[in-house]
């Protein structure tokens, strides 16, 4: 076990060097290392429970009581915050998780067999890209139903035909190379030959893609959350509290603007920190600098 670790610690250290050199990854790995802290140890950091209800208190700005002002209810948006930061890096996690398995399979078994079976594969994809990632995840959530479990499937879901498109251009260029060919020469079978070969070339791809695939799943959920099809109050949830600001946006902005501010941070957070890995792990762009 230990010198499993000690391996994986040796393969990852080299990307992850790379990656902190670029100032941009190192502020958005900075802010993802706080939001993960927020998520992990809200009970410990969090200063009041953020589903605790409070008439006295409703609509206070912001004060040294409340860093973050209260809600309409008394809630302290602070603890609201750092309990949301749970619930949507979970969303962008398992969503990114599911678009990943799914995508991930079905773009390696059409790129690599092609015919009948990659070419349905392929126009499922094109039927399924005609709509809007948004659009397809509301399309789903509306059958499944609401709640955060049924927008995690519907956001992965909505996000398998990209992952799926990109997977099978990526076969589609691995699987001309010699040693591909000279494994299939040798008699290997199909299963180990794209477990083996094909997949661990293309692991770069993927792995960058799902970092990105994390941040739209957080971004596409908070809007489901906005239109009320995601989690239901009182669920601390990024999304859902933008939209239960909107109401006071005259009088109490600190409602909608600190859970936004959180959103838009984690965001580009993870966005920069996709193209931070893209760099370290392309080695073209790695002979640019």
């Amino acid at each position: 076990m230990i010198s499993a670790i000690i391996n994986l610690w040796k393969a990852v250290e080299p990307i992850a060097r790379q990656t902190i050199r670029n100032r941009a990854a190192a502020a958005g790995t900075l802010v993802l290392i706080l939001a993960v802290l927020c998520a992990i140890f809200a009970p410990a950091i969090a200063p009041y429970d953020p589903l605790e209800i409070d008439p006295s208190n409703t609509l206070q700005a912001p004060n040294a009581d409340h860093w973050f002002g209260t809600d309409d209810a008394g809630r302290d948006v602070l603890s609201r915050v750092i309990w949301g930061a749970r619930i949507s890096l979970r969303v962008g996690l398992i969503s990114a998780g599911i678009a990943t398995l799914v995508g991930t399979f079905l773009g390696l078994i059409s790129g690599y067999y092609g015919g009948v079976l990659g070419f349905l594969i392929l126009r499922l994809f094109d039927l399924l890209l005609a709509f809007p990632g948004i659009l397809l995840a509301l399309v789903i959530v509306t059958i499944l139903g609401t709640g955060i479990d049924k927008v995690m499937i519907a956001v992965g879901f909505a996000a398998v035909p990209t992952f799926g498109r990109v997977v099978h251009g990526c076969v589609l260029s691995v699987k001309e190379n010699d040693y591909v060919e000279a494994a299939r020469s040798i008699g290997c079978r199909d299963l180990r030959i794209i477990t083996r070969h094909i997949a661990p070339s293309i692991l770069a791809a993927v792995t960058v893609l799902s970092t990105l695939l994390v941040a739209s799943a957080i971004f596409t959920a908070s809007s489901l959350s906005y239109v009320g099809l995601g989690a239901q109050p009182p669920t601390p949830e990024w999304g859902s509290m933008v939209s239960r600001g909107r109401y006071n946006l005259s009088n109490a902005v600190w409602m909608s603007a600190f859970p936004g501010l959180a959103i838009a941070l984690v965001v580009i957070a993870i966005n920069v920190v996709g193209d931070g890995l893209r760099e370290a792990l392309d080695p073209w762009m790695r002979g640019r600098q």
